[in-house]
């Protein structure tokens, strides 16, 4: 096993320590595993609350910051984090104006927010959810039931952040969220494996000169396997079978996502492709985010997911974000 690492059982402590020390206006609790913006409780202000398993970065911990996410609570790997991270998470940023959970559609993570916003509720805090489930991949996989919640978080947390930031009340932000969420599809392909750390070895097998399209970011199976296609082909495919599942009437945002381990090289050049198909197909494009941010270990891959923005939510797209996974117009 080649890794960067110390042991397993402390890749994710030995992480947030590494993040601490790297980002000075975040205050990371290492033993309770919850990342806050040093600024929280901002008065008057809904808070968000996101979290879920490590392995995805920089999803969450990365979105922490102003203009995105309040706080984060990052699982063991490929794990949910547990209800009392994200009571004692919501319980260190609300402000009084209500916290919004965002949760991905994985069972372990709907049942622990769940849990989580009752333990907060109990405290008298305010909670409101989204759930997101862009993946039009597949309806059930390995981790959940109906779709899974990828690419499209980073559209909820950083339009729905930009909302908050604004002071919007948290009905408003919430009904935000979800409409991003509900214009938001993706669709994932793997070129390999990914490997944690406690197991050494991939995750599942990918015979070489193989592909699997619509994989999950945990390495979930997708549609079906094929041999190798071209980034062309794949963007083809991917595209379509977003498409195939909305149609687009207003610009759109796209995200063509690294999955952890393929070069911004071949992301630009795989981004050429899917400019291609949305042309091809007269959807407008309104902004287009290249790079690894809703990652799966060491997977190569990538995955595009497409969000269908309004004049509103293309304003709060473009809002001042400022993070240690995105950061514009600051």
């Amino acid at each position: 096993m080649r890794m960067l690492i110390n042991v397993p059982e402390t890749v994710v402590a030995d992480a947030l320590r590494g993040m601490a020390a790297a980002h000075p206006d975040l205050i990371v609790d290492v033993e309770n595993r919850v990342i806050v913006r040093r600024d929280a409780p901002v008065a008057g202000k809904v808070a968000l609350v996101s979290g879920g398993g490590s392995g995805h970065e920089p999803l969450h911990g990365g979105f922490v910051g102003p203009g995105m996410l309040s706080a984060a609570c990052p699982g063991e790997v490929f794990t949910s984090p547990v209800p009392d991270q994200m009571a004692r998470a919501a319980a260190a940023v609300d402000s009084g104006a209500g916290v919004l959970f965002i949760v991905k559609n994985y069972t372990g993570d709907v049942l622990n927010f769940d849990m989580a916003a009752e333990l907060a509720e109990d405290e008298g805090i305010q909670i409101a959810k989204v759930l997101v489930n862009d993946d039009v991949a597949v309806t059930d996989s390995l981790y959940t039931a109906g779709r899974r919640g990828t690419g499209a978080t980073l559209f909820v947390e950083k339009i729905a952040g930009a909302a908050a930031e604004e002071g919007q009340p948290l009905e408003r932000v919430q009904a935000l969220a979800r409409q991003v969420n509900e214009s938001s599809r993706s669709f994932g392909v793997a070129l390999s494996a990914c490997t944690t750390p406690s197991k050494g070895s991939p995750t599942f097998d990918l015979p070489a000169g193989e592909l699997e399209l619509g994989v999950g970011i945990h390495g979930e199976p997708g549609r079906e396997r094929r041999p190798m296609m071209t980034s062309g082909e794949i963007a083809d495919f991917a595209v379509q079978a977003i498409l195939d599942d909305i149609t687009p009437r207003n610009p759109v945002v796209v995200l063509v996502n690294g999955m952890g381990a393929t070069p911004l090289l071949e992301l630009y050049g795989f981004n050429a492709e899917v400019q291609r198909v949305l042309a091809q197909r007269g959807v407008v494009v309104a902004h287009t985010l290249v790079g690894n941010y809703v990652t799966s270990l060491d997977m190569a891959g990538a995955s595009v997911t497409l969000c269908e923005v309004d004049e509103e939510r293309l304003r709060l797209w473009n809002a001042p974000v400022k993070t240690a996974g995105l950061r514009w117009g600051v």
